[in-house]
C-alpha cells in the first residue's frame, strides 16, 4: 500500500508553511475567476509564491480552474494556462472541457485532474476523462464507501476523495442574494474572500443553518454539517485511494491546521500498525470534536448513509 497524498486547501498564502509542517503533502490554490468554491483567493502573484513555497518544502501545488465557463471567458483560458505552466504548477484542476482542450494546445505537458464535484460517480467516467488526458479523478461527494472502493478497483487514473469539510448542496450561476438586495433597493457587497459567517439559510424544522456565500461563480448553499471520517479511514487506505482532501472552505487557518495535524497522525499511525490506528481512532475523532464550531456538527456524509441534505 502507498500512503495517500494529504491535500489541503489553504485560506491564505501564510497558511502554506504551517500546513506543510503539519503534514500536508499538496495544496490547491487559485482565484475565483477560474476556480470554484476556493478556500481563499490567490491572485497570480500569490499563486506563484504558493508554488515556490510548496516546492521548496517538497510539496505539490495544484491550480484550480474548475469553474463552469461561459463564452466571455474562453479567450482568457489560454493566457491563464500559460501562466500556470510557467509557474511550474504540478497540475490543473478542471471540470470544463474547454480547459482540457486549451491546455492541450498551449501546455500539452501540464497534468490535469478532472474535478466536477458532481459527476465523478462511476469508474467509466473516470476512465473516459483519463483517456482524454486527465491523470486524476475527483470523486463526487454523494457516493457511498462501496462505490468509492469499486471505482478505485477499476479506475485507470488516480482517485481523490474528500475526507473532511463541508459540501456544496446547491449552486446557481446567478447572484441570487445580490439580486434580491438590489431588488429591495439596498446595496450589498458580495465578496467570497470575506468570511461570511452570518449568511445562512435557516431550516427551522430541522434546526439547521446552511451557509451561503456568493462569488464570481454565483451563489453557493453549503451543507449544515462537516464531513469527518478520521475514524473511518481503514477501507480507503487498504484500497489505495490516492488522495485525501481536507477542504478549508469557510474555515479558520487555526482550525485547518489542527485538522491537518490530526489526519496526518491518523494516516501515519495506520501505516505504522493498523491495530494502533484502530485503537486510537476514537481519540482522533474526539480531538476534532473538541475544536468543532458548535453550529457545525460532524457526520460521515454519504459514506455510510443517505443524509437529509
Amino acid at each position: 500500500m502507498n500512503k495517500p497524498e494529504l491535500l489541503v486547501t489553504p485560506v491564505t498564502i501564510d497558511d502554506i508553511l504551517p500546513l506543510a509542517k503539519a503534514g500536508a503533502d499538496a495544496f490547491v490554490v487559485g482565484e475565483q475567476r477560474y476556480g470554484l468554491r476556493l478556500a481563499g483567493e490567490f491572485d497570480r502573484e500569490t499563486v506563484k509564491k504558493a508554488i515556490d513555497l510548496g516546492h521548496s518544502n517538497g510539496k505539490k501545488v495544484y491550480v484550480a480552474m474548475n469553474a463552469i465557463f461561459h463564452n466571455d471567458k474562453i479567450e482568457e483560458l489560454k493566457d491563464y494556462i500559460q501562466f500556470v505552466s510557467e509557474t511550474n504548477a504540478d497540475a490543473i484542476f478542471f471540470g470544463d472541457p474547454a480547459v482540457l482542450m486549451t491546455a492541450r494546445e498551449v501546455a500539452p505537458d501540464m497534468k490535469l485532474h478532472w474535478s466536477t464535484e458532481t459527476t465523478g460517480t462511476n469508474w467509466y467516467s473516470c476512465n473516459y476523462w483519463g483517456r482524454k488526458g486527465s491523470t486524476r479523478a475527483v470523486l463526487a461527494r454523494e457516493i457511498n464507501m462501496d462505490s468509492i472502493l469499486e471505482i478505485k478497483e477499476n479506475a485507470e487514473v488516480e482517485v481523490e476523495v474528500l475526507v473532511h469539510g463541508m459540501t456544496c448542496m446547491f449552486q446557481s450561476k446567478r447572484s441570487l442574494l445580490g439580486n434580491y438586495f438590489e431588488f429591495q433597493g439596498e446595496s450589498m457587497e458580495i465578496e467570497n474572500r470575506k468570511v461570511q459567517e452570518n449568511m445562512f439559510l435557516h431550516d427551522k424544522e430541522r434546526n439547521n443553518k446552511y451557509p451561503i456565500f456568493e462569488d464570481e461563480n454565483g451563489t453557493h448553499i453549503m451543507s449544515p454539517n462537516d464531513v469527518c471520517i478520521i475514524d473511518e479511514l481503514q477501507d480507503l487506505l487498504e484500497a489505495g485511494v490516492d488522495t485525501f482532501k481536507i477542504d478549508g472552505l469557510l474555515k479558520s487557518p487555526e482550525y485547518l491546521l489542527a485538522v491537518t495535524k490530526a489526519y496526518r497522525k491518523a494516516i501515519d499511525l495506520f501505516f505504522e500498525d493498523p491495530d494502533l490506528y484502530e485503537g486510537q481512532k476514537e481519540e482522533f475523532l474526539s480531538q476534532i470534536e473538541a475544536i468543532q464550531p458548535p453550529n457545525r456538527p460532524l457526520d460521515t456524509g454519504f459514506f455510510f448513509k443517505e443524509t437529509v441534505y
